[in-house]
């Protein structure tokens, strides 16, 4: 597995060691050890998510504030999105930045987003099926969301006009934000 660090402290790109024959691919998707040395510290895994979006879905940017906030190893099982982590630490010095991967079935690359940070994706397929690692439990009382397209954040998603819940065209602005970590 390769690790890449971003220009974000905290933030991980892991690239598994895919296996090719002619029956197929094999790649080992997650292990404990080499992940923790990664990233520096033990790091236990207690939900995983998966969800189905059609083209032009945008989900985010959420995140789970104390005492039940949340680390994210974020991959792509179908499909293609445009992944995005949004520091909110107050006292990071990359504070109200952001980094966007791209991640797919076909670059089988996983994104590793630590608590602290807001977290979002639009998928640029059909059918795209995202799957999440999740460091706790969702807790919808200690819930929050940044608004996807704020114009301090200044997001190039790569689509015009996505499909976006309720819930998020309603987030908060980053200017008003007040964050708690």
């Amino acid at each position: 597995m390769t690790i890449t660090k971003t220009s974000i402290e905290g933030l991980l790109i892991l690239e598994p060691r895919v296996f090719h024959d002619d029956r197929g691919a094999f790649f080992e998707s997650f292990n404990d050890q080499l992940f923790n040395e990664a990233v520096g510290e033990p790091i236990h895994f207690v939900q995983d998510n998966q969800s189905t979006s059609k083209k032009g879905v945008l989900r985010g940017l959420h995140f789970q504030v104390n005492p039940h906030a949340q680390g994210k190893l974020v991959r792509v099982a179908k499909g293609r999105v445009i992944d995005v982590a949004v520091d909110i630490r107050r006292d990071s010095p990359s504070y109200g930045q952001h980094h966007a991967v791209e991640l797919s079935a076909e670059n089988n690359l996983q994104f590793w987003i630590p608590e602290g940070f807001a977290h979002g994706f639009v998928a640029l397929e059909e059918d795209t099926i995202f799957c999440y690692k999740c460091t706790d439990y969702y807790a919808p009382e200690r819930e929050g969301s940044l608004f996807w397209n704020d114009e301090d954040l200044k997001i190039n998603w790569g689509i015009e006009d996505p499909l976006v819940s309720d819930k998020d065209k309603t987030a908060a602005n980053f200017g008003n934000f007040i964050t708690s970590f």
